[in-house]
């Protein structure tokens, strides 16, 4: 599985670079959507089957290509992965810029914790984070992987740490606020609140952990006089 290019926060559009980009040019209208329609079966078995019980037949059969196209675009389970991954990649960490890239205060932090919650309750919690879940799978079976997906919980977690750095410029958290290890806790108590909640199919686990996080953010606030 060759290495993803992983990106800092400000720039997020280069931060994983799937092996289908690097040959589009070479690819019809008809072929490039071929190809994004495989993908995206590949992406949505996974997150229900896994990745190790799903098969090159199974993502065939619900993209409805035949074993000619499917090979054509991806030679082997380990290319469709390394895509699978790195789309993903793409999708957590763009929403989450949305989310983080203006964050300057707590009730933007209580902001961010409610529309993740609000969207992993659509699923009572029962697929957990897509990076997560991939990274679950994936870490002990394959180095790359593993050491693309720590840059991709780096970078996310750099956006939290911006949020926080920002928060303590403007006077809201103390000058000696360590905002590195505030942003380290609020990524473990977020995917910690993930497993928690696929287990128990709840989303109330997961609230508590993240709540606790930003308890403990809250813990850092400058007193009022």
């Amino acid at each position: 599985m060759p290495a993803l290019a992983v990106a800092h926060p400000g720039n997020l559009t280069d931060v994983a670079e799937p092996a289908c980009d690097r040959n589009d040019s070479r690819l019809t209208d008809r072929g490039r959507a071929t190809r994004e329609r495989i993908l995206r079966a590949a992406v949505d078995t996974m997150r229900v089957k896994g990745v190790s019980l799903t098969t090159l037949d199974d993502v065939r059969a619900a993209s409805g290509t035949s074993k000619s196209q499917l090979y054509r675009h991806y030679p082997d389970k380990d290319a469709l992965v390394r895509d699978v991954l790195a789309s993903q990649a793409v999708e957590v960490l763009e929403r989450e810029h949305q989310l983080l890239q203006r964050l300057g205060s707590l009730r933007g932090l209580e902001r961010w914790r409610d529309a993740l919650i609000e969207r992993n309750a659509l699923q009572n919690g029962a697929y957990g984070c897509q990076l997560g879940s991939l990274a679950s799978e994936l870490v002990d079976r394959h180095e790359e992987a593993r050491m693309e997906i720590a840059g991709y919980f780096e970078t996310w977690e750099g956006l939290l740490e911006a949020g926080l750095v920002r928060m303590r410029d403007s006077g809201v958290l103390r000058a000696d606020t360590d905002t590195q290890r505030l942003a380290t806790c609020l990524m473990a108590a977020l995917q910690g609140g993930y497993l928690l909640a696929r287990t128990a199919q709840d989303v109330g686990p997961m609230r508590i952990a993240v709540d606790m996080a930003i308890a403990h953010v809250k813990s850092h606030v400058v007193p009022t006089v």
